[in-house]
Protein backbone atom coordinates (compact mmCIF):
# COMPACT_ATOMS: atom_id res chain seq x y z
CA UNK A 1 0.00 0.00 0.00
CA UNK A 2 1.43 3.35 -1.07
CA UNK A 3 1.02 6.28 1.30
CA UNK A 4 0.38 9.72 -0.14
CA UNK A 5 2.45 12.56 1.26
CA UNK A 6 0.37 15.23 2.97
CA UNK A 7 2.05 17.97 0.93
CA UNK A 8 3.38 17.91 -2.60
CA UNK A 9 6.91 19.00 -3.45
CA UNK A 10 5.42 22.25 -4.78
CA UNK A 11 3.62 22.94 -1.50
CA UNK A 12 6.73 22.21 0.55
CA UNK A 13 8.73 24.52 -1.71
CA UNK A 14 6.14 27.31 -1.30
CA UNK A 15 6.13 26.84 2.47
CA UNK A 16 9.93 26.94 2.56
CA UNK A 17 10.05 30.12 0.48
CA UNK A 18 7.54 31.88 2.74
CA UNK A 19 9.30 30.73 5.92
CA UNK A 20 12.65 31.85 4.50
CA UNK A 21 11.24 35.22 3.41
CA UNK A 22 9.74 35.75 6.86
CA UNK A 23 13.14 35.13 8.48
CA UNK A 24 15.03 37.25 5.94
CA UNK A 25 12.70 40.25 6.27
CA UNK A 26 12.70 39.99 10.07
CA UNK A 27 16.47 39.88 10.27
CA UNK A 28 16.78 42.64 7.66
CA UNK A 29 14.92 45.01 9.99
CA UNK A 30 16.18 43.31 13.18
CA UNK A 31 16.71 46.50 15.20
CA UNK A 32 12.99 47.24 14.72
CA UNK A 33 11.71 43.63 14.78
CA UNK A 34 12.32 42.99 18.46
CA UNK A 35 11.73 44.97 21.62
CA UNK A 36 8.98 47.04 23.22
CA UNK A 37 8.35 49.00 20.03
CA UNK A 38 8.31 46.71 17.00
CA UNK A 39 7.88 47.22 13.31
CA UNK A 40 8.26 43.64 12.14
CA UNK A 41 7.41 44.05 8.47
CA UNK A 42 7.53 40.29 8.00
CA UNK A 43 4.21 40.09 9.89
CA UNK A 44 2.60 41.00 6.57
CA UNK A 45 3.17 37.37 5.57
CA UNK A 46 0.54 36.41 8.17
CA UNK A 47 -2.08 37.40 5.58
CA UNK A 48 -1.11 34.45 3.41
CA UNK A 49 -2.98 32.20 5.86
CA UNK A 50 -6.30 33.55 4.56
CA UNK A 51 -5.56 32.01 1.16
CA UNK A 52 -4.30 28.55 2.10
CA UNK A 53 -3.74 26.79 5.42
CA UNK A 54 -0.26 25.64 4.36
CA UNK A 55 0.87 29.21 5.02
CA UNK A 56 -0.08 28.82 8.68
CA UNK A 57 2.73 26.30 8.97
CA UNK A 58 5.09 28.31 6.75
CA UNK A 59 4.75 31.55 8.73
CA UNK A 60 4.91 29.66 12.05
CA UNK A 61 8.19 28.04 11.01
CA UNK A 62 9.50 31.44 9.91
CA UNK A 63 8.61 32.96 13.29
CA UNK A 64 10.25 30.05 15.12
CA UNK A 65 13.52 30.56 13.23
CA UNK A 66 13.42 34.38 13.44
CA UNK A 67 12.73 34.26 17.18
CA UNK A 68 15.86 32.20 17.80
CA UNK A 69 17.66 35.57 17.89
CA UNK A 70 15.01 37.34 20.00
CA UNK A 71 16.15 39.19 23.13
CA UNK A 72 13.30 37.38 24.92
CA UNK A 73 15.14 34.10 24.29
CA UNK A 74 13.47 30.72 24.47
CA UNK A 75 10.28 32.30 25.83
CA UNK A 76 9.76 34.10 22.51
CA UNK A 77 10.74 31.03 20.53
CA UNK A 78 8.02 29.02 22.28
CA UNK A 79 5.26 31.55 23.00
CA UNK A 80 5.85 33.83 20.01
CA UNK A 81 5.69 30.82 17.73
CA UNK A 82 2.56 29.50 19.42
CA UNK A 83 0.98 32.96 19.23
CA UNK A 84 1.60 33.04 15.49
CA UNK A 85 0.15 29.57 15.08
CA UNK A 86 -3.00 30.68 16.91
CA UNK A 87 -3.39 34.05 15.15
CA UNK A 88 -2.87 32.70 11.64
CA UNK A 89 -5.20 29.77 12.36
CA UNK A 90 -7.86 32.16 13.66
CA UNK A 91 -7.48 34.31 10.54
CA UNK A 92 -7.80 31.26 8.30
CA UNK A 93 -10.96 30.00 10.01
CA UNK A 94 -12.56 33.44 10.43
CA UNK A 95 -12.20 34.23 6.71
CA UNK A 96 -13.03 30.83 5.30
CA UNK A 97 -16.53 31.84 4.14
CA UNK A 98 -15.68 35.46 3.26
CA UNK A 99 -15.48 36.18 -0.47
CA UNK A 100 -14.05 39.69 -0.71
CA UNK A 101 -10.26 39.78 -0.43
CA UNK A 102 -10.24 43.22 1.20
CA UNK A 103 -12.61 41.93 3.91
CA UNK A 104 -10.43 38.86 4.51
CA UNK A 105 -7.38 41.09 4.85
CA UNK A 106 -9.22 43.41 7.23
CA UNK A 107 -10.26 40.49 9.44
CA UNK A 108 -6.68 39.25 9.44
CA UNK A 109 -5.42 42.71 10.44
CA UNK A 110 -7.87 42.91 13.35
CA UNK A 111 -7.16 39.40 14.66
CA UNK A 112 -3.37 39.70 14.40
CA UNK A 113 -3.29 43.16 15.98
CA UNK A 114 -5.44 42.06 18.92
CA UNK A 115 -3.29 38.96 19.39
CA UNK A 116 -0.24 41.09 20.21
CA UNK A 117 -1.35 40.78 23.83
CA UNK A 118 0.65 37.55 23.90
CA UNK A 119 3.92 39.36 23.13
CA UNK A 120 3.03 42.06 25.68
CA UNK A 121 2.66 39.31 28.29
CA UNK A 122 6.12 38.00 27.36
CA UNK A 123 7.63 41.47 27.75
CA UNK A 124 5.82 41.99 31.04
CA UNK A 125 7.05 38.65 32.34
CA UNK A 126 10.67 38.84 31.13
CA UNK A 127 11.49 42.56 31.10
CA UNK A 128 8.92 43.71 33.69
CA UNK A 129 7.60 46.26 31.18
CA UNK A 130 4.15 47.73 31.83
CA UNK A 131 1.64 45.46 30.09
CA UNK A 132 -0.75 48.06 28.65
CA UNK A 133 1.98 50.38 27.42
CA UNK A 134 3.79 47.47 25.77
CA UNK A 135 0.56 46.19 24.28
CA UNK A 136 -0.23 49.62 22.84
CA UNK A 137 3.17 49.98 21.18
CA UNK A 138 3.19 46.39 19.95
CA UNK A 139 -0.34 46.65 18.55
CA UNK A 140 0.52 49.93 16.80
CA UNK A 141 3.61 48.43 15.18
CA UNK A 142 1.72 45.29 14.23
CA UNK A 143 -1.08 47.34 12.71
CA UNK A 144 1.40 49.30 10.57
CA UNK A 145 3.17 46.13 9.42
CA UNK A 146 -0.12 44.39 8.66
CA UNK A 147 -1.55 47.30 6.68
CA UNK A 148 1.60 47.49 4.56
CA UNK A 149 1.51 43.70 4.13
CA UNK A 150 -2.20 43.75 3.25
CA UNK A 151 -1.65 46.30 0.50
CA UNK A 152 1.21 44.26 -0.97
CA UNK A 153 -0.66 40.94 -0.67
CA UNK A 154 -3.81 42.48 -2.18
CA UNK A 155 -1.97 43.46 -5.36
CA UNK A 156 0.11 40.26 -5.41
CA UNK A 157 -3.00 38.07 -5.30
CA UNK A 158 -4.33 39.88 -8.38
CA UNK A 159 -1.40 38.44 -10.35
CA UNK A 160 -0.82 35.15 -8.52
CA UNK A 161 -3.45 32.73 -7.23
CA UNK A 162 -2.26 32.32 -3.64
CA UNK A 163 -4.93 29.75 -2.84
CA UNK A 164 -3.50 26.94 -4.97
Amino acid sequence: MKLRNKWSAREIALMSIVAGLYVAVTWLVAPFAYGQIQLRLSEGFNHLAIFNKRYIIAVTIGVFIANLTSPLGIVDVIFGTLGTLVMTSLSYWATKKVDQIWMKLTISIVIDTIMMWSVAVEQYWIFKLPFWLSYGWLAAGELCSLVIGAILIYFLQKRIDLSI
